[in-house]
């Protein structure tokens, strides 16, 4: 970034008169609009990033952050990595960084912002009127940051807000030649189609990473005649089990809660058995959730092997923290 004040400088966005401060605008826009330094700085306005302001009552979306960011960014950026993964409806860790991309040698050095370069213009898409990496490109960038379980859960995200299938980021991630393609074609072959919250990915990625039987995702449970009365967040249906993930608006909204308790004493009355995780199990005892998983599938005749290590790198127990 060259010297002097960011907002100084002719940016996409930049007017003369007037500007539209109920979106994100530059000091110059600002100025040349009539506005001061004085005013900028007041209690009226809020600094998105440096020289980037915008009303203090206007909400600052994802879609405005990176409407804010590409005014300070190189002339051709677009959302990228965590960045692009939300604005598509995919989960990923928190960060405050916003992540642009371009293919112009300009990198600039902003507080949370990064700029990544592309060699070429990748895949792209619209998302409320802004430039962002397709779904299958967004997935194969982050894997070069996100670990196995953590790029699962984008996956499947991704799946569940309709942006992509499981068959199409396996594809992608096959032809890819990045040196991360291996963590990507990894983590594909554990995309599906049905997992509707991270919770229900992890807790199926600790299952199937310790060796058991996968979970298939979205079962029916069938009535006398063969209807479809409920379907459960993921088992065995052959053996009649359900492993299920129970969070905090189970709780929070009691009729959800109340309609779940129902469902679960009519499927055990149809003899199905019900395995239930809440945060703890996944985050503090992993190791006993497994346990409880297993002997529950050996209870239904499922001849099981001894439990793999590999969960144990991506689900620490707090005995493996404090010990």
């Amino acid at each position: 970034m060259t010297a002097g004040r960011t907002g100084d400088r002719p940016r996409v966005g930049d007017v003369a008169v007037p500007v539209d401060v109920t979106r994100p605008f530059t000091r110059r826009a600002g100025l040349a609009t009539g506005l001061t330094d004085e005013q900028l700085q007041s209690t009226a306005y809020r600094r998105i990033f440096r020289g980037v302001y915008a009303d203090a009552a206007t909400l600052i979306t994802a879609p405005a952050r990176l409407e804010a960011a590409r005014l300070i960014g190189p002339a051709d950026a677009f959302a990228t990595h965590h960045t692009a993964a939300r604005l598509l409806g995919g989960i990923v860790p928190d960060t405050p960084v916003t992540h642009l991309g371009t293919t112009s040698q300009r990198r600039g050095r902003v507080t949370d912002l990064r700029v990544h370069r592309y060699a070429a213009l990748p895949p792209l898409v619209q998302v409320a009127g802004q430039p962002v990496t397709a779904p299958t490109q967004t997935f194969l960038d982050l894997a070069g940051s996100l670990d196995l379980v953590d790029l699962v859960v984008l996956g499947d995200s991704l799946v569940n807000a309709g942006q992509i299938v499981p068959e199409d980021l396996r594809a992608a991630s096959a032809a890819s030649h990045t040196r991360w393609a291996r963590s990507a074609r990894r983590a594909a072959a554990y995309v599906r189609r049905g997992a509707e919250s991270a919770p229900e990915t992890r807790l199926r990625m600790l299952v199937v990473l310790a060796g058991l039987p996968e979970p298939q995702t979205q079962v029916p449970v069938l009535g006398s005649h063969g209807r479809v009365l409920y379907r459960l967040d993921m088992g065995w249906e052959e053996v009649k089990v359900a492993l299920e993930y129970d969070g905090r608006h189970h709780i929070e909204r009691q009729e959800k809660w109340h309609a779940d308790l129902l469902r679960r004493e009519d499927c055990e009355s149809r003899e199905w058995r019900f395995v239930v995780a809440t945060s703890p199990d996944l985050y503090v005892g992993p190791h006993q959730t497994l346990g409880r998983v297993r002997t529950t599938l050996s209870d239904r005749g499922f001849v099981l092997p001894r439990l793999r290590d590999d969960w144990r790198v991506h689900f620490p127990s707090r005995e493996t923290l404090t010990g």
